[in-house]
């Protein structure tokens, strides 16, 4: 076995650079009084149409299971952050909305982690570089976690919700999110 292999390489050098951007990111949504899932839940509701995403879409693009989103949705409804509305058209399903208060909270927030993730990450990077670099993870993004852009509208996000139904048939709910770290520069319109 070959333990140079650049594809070990590949993987360890991303883990790595995962691991060292959250530590720094870390400290900002702390103070704000966020995880990092609260954060990348937020995050995803702002950036979508109405600031608004189904349940079943949120738990998909956070790779958390249906329970998982629940309790995540449950906390920030308690903190006044996100409130839930039922969908006009399924009983059955209902909605994560972003209130007045999430969002300020999450634009208390944003300067200072737009400028960690510039200082740590964007900034290290020239402008074709950086192009290069948000073009080659859309494709492996694409690849290994369709559901990241479910319910993000368009013909983009019915292709990632159609995805995401056929994995969950053949995947496991407990599979869904093991070992997860959210990576909030990740929470991104397709």
């Amino acid at each position: 076995m070959n333990f140079d292999d650049h594809r070990l390489t590949a993987v360890g050098l991303l883990a790595e650079v995962h691991g060292g951007l959250m530590a720094r990111l870390h400290p900002v949504l702390s103070g704000a009084g966020l995880s990092e899932i609260d954060f990348e839940t937020v995050l995803r509701l702002a950036r979508s149409p109405e600031q608004r995403l189904r349940m079943s879409d949120l738990a998909a693009q956070t790779e958390l299971s249906t329970s998982g989103v629940t309790r995540v949705v449950d906390r920030l409804e308690r903190e006044g952050l996100v409130t839930r509305q039922a969908c006009a058209s399924d009983r059955r399903a209902s909605y994560a909305v972003l209130t007045e208060t999430g969002q300020a909270r999450l634009e208390s927030v944003l300067p200072q982690h737009v400028q960690d993730i510039d200082d740590w990450f964007t900034g290290l990077l020239g402008a074709e570089e950086l192009e290069a670099f948000l073009a080659t993870l859309r494709k492996i993004r694409d690849v290994v976690r369709p559901c990241a852009t479910a319910g993000a509208g368009g013909a983009t996000g019915a292709q990632a919700t159609a995805a995401c139904t056929e994995m969950a048939a053949h995947q496991p709910e407990e599979a869904a999110a093991p070992g997860r770290a959210a990576m909030s520069v990740q929470a991104e319109a397709p």
